[in-house]
């Protein structure tokens, strides 16, 4: 047995738990013996750059969007709302994933965001 799984949670429910937010990923990455399993560092740093990934579109997006609105007329702010929700359920979706496939057991890698995950556990 692993020693992750016999002193605390199982790896799974580690690696899901990450995904909360960023702030249980760096917790998990710094903390023993969570931070020796290379399927929770793999998923916590995965949920650590979806986390920067999804506040950088968020911050694209909103310049996007006050830009375009000064140039743009007064229904746009409409298709605007409508893209954001969309692009809230994508993100979404994508999350749920991750964390499914976390809970699992299974090593879902993103594009992109994954190999760098991976490259950042040693895995």
């Amino acid at each position: 047995m692993n020693d992750v799984t016999q002193q605390g949670l199982n790896e799974n429910t580690m690696g899901a738990l990450a995904y909360i937010t960023f702030v249980p990923a760096i917790i998990f990455l710094a903390m023993p013996p969570y931070n020796q399993s290379p399927t929770v560092r793999f998923h916590s740093w995965q949920s650590i750059f979806l986390s920067g990934a999804a506040i950088a579109f968020w911050i694209a997006y909103t310049i996007l969007r006050i830009m375009l609105g000064f140039v743009l007329p007064f229904g746009f702010g409409f298709l605007m709302f409508f893209i954001s929700m969309i692009c809230w359920l994508g993100w979404f979706i994508i999350w749920l994933m991750c964390v499914i496939n976390a809970v699992n057991g299974k090593r879902f890698s993103l594009p992109v965001i994954g190999a760098l995950a991976a490259k950042q556990a040693g895995a």
